[in-house]
């Protein structure tokens, strides 16, 4: 069992996982002593690295891609103090952490674990209920719905509605963006059916964040909600096996305006192929799809064209 104690936290191997428990120094962010010990399989790992530097060096885990709740719903947007995967490594043990990172390494090879995305998540996300507040307003979730409050400082337009409950059922998505600079950030909640229209500060769907201490904790609730949401990958590759819808036979005994060449879709149902088309293209720039899914799919579409 390798290890590896620092102000920042320790990093046990245990098993098959790495387990990570934040330290009490100050330089430790609130969101990383809040979210309290991490328990990482290492089939959630795409790899690991020692960064040395003069006064202190880094090491880093680096997850594969939708394994984690927090990291699909942060974005990467997360401040390095806050960062859960990260341990400032005093010189000296340098070379306890090259060790440590070669044992994980030996060990993500031996198991063949790939550093491909996942289609579910590796990851628990943050225990229930959970809650935050921060900005103008308080964040809730105990597994089956949102809670939002406002306080003093909310908008009139957003808190005249009073407290606002989400049913889980009724949200298709979160957004956690930080606050950056003149910037003020948000956590807000996509709901079926309600477009984006209005600014955090007076949508009554989010919470804005002004970039003050306890911002970070918005972060826990915005995970404990991508939890328990349908995971992206798994999301993309359900759209991506619904058939085309075929054209309406009255649509079809229509007779092609002139100059139209014979056998081509009518606009719509070509514009929708060239829509299917563009999202492939994305997926696979994602990597949600292999370069021989993209292939298939394609091909699959072209053949409709």
């Amino acid at each position: 069992m390798a290890e590896i104690i620092q102000k920042d936290g320790t990093w046990i191997l245990d098993n098959d996982a790495v387990r990570i428990t934040p330290g009490r120094d100050r330089s430790v962010g609130l969101l990383r002593r809040e979210l309290g010990e991490l328990v990482v399989p290492f089939r959630a790992l795409a790899g690991i690295s020692v960064e040395q530097g003069k006064k202190s060096g880094r090491l880093r885990l680096r997850l594969r891609d939708g394994a984690d709740p927090l990291l699909q719903a942060t974005g990467g947007r997360l401040a390095e103090a806050q960062d859960p995967y990260r341990l400032t490594v005093e010189p000296d043990r340098y070379g306890v952490a090259e060790y440590l990172a070669d044992e994980v390494r030996n060990a993500l090879l031996l198991d063949g674990i790939s550093a491909d995305p996942v289609d579910g998540y590796l990851l628990p996300g943050p225990a229930l209920p959970v809650s935050a507040s921060a900005g103008d307003g308080t964040a809730g979730f105990d597994g089956e719905r949102v809670r939002l409050e406002w306080n003093w400082k909310t908008e009139e337009a957003k808190a005249s509605s009073g407290p606002r409950t989400i049913p889980l059922a009724d949200v298709s998505g979160v957004e956690w963006q930080p606050a950056a600079g003149l910037e003020n950030g948000h956590l807000r909640f996509l709901v079926h059916g309600a477009p984006v229209a209005a600014p955090p500060k007076y949508d009554p769907n989010a919470v804005e964040l002004w970039g003050f201490k306890r911002d970070p904790l918005m972060a826990l609730v915005a995970a404990a909600v991508q939890a328990r949401l349908p995971h992206p990958t798994a999301a993309a590759r359900a759209r991506l096996s619904r058939p085309v819808a075929p054209e309406p036979e009255a649509r079809r005994s229509l007779p092609r305006p002139a100059g139209e060449p014979a056998g081509e879709p009518a606009g719509e149902d070509h514009d929708a192929l060239l829509r299917r088309l563009r999202e492939l293209g994305e997926l696979h720039r994602d990597g949600v799809l292999t370069g021989d899914e993209f292939a298939l799919a394609k091909q699959a579409v072209l053949r409709r064209m």
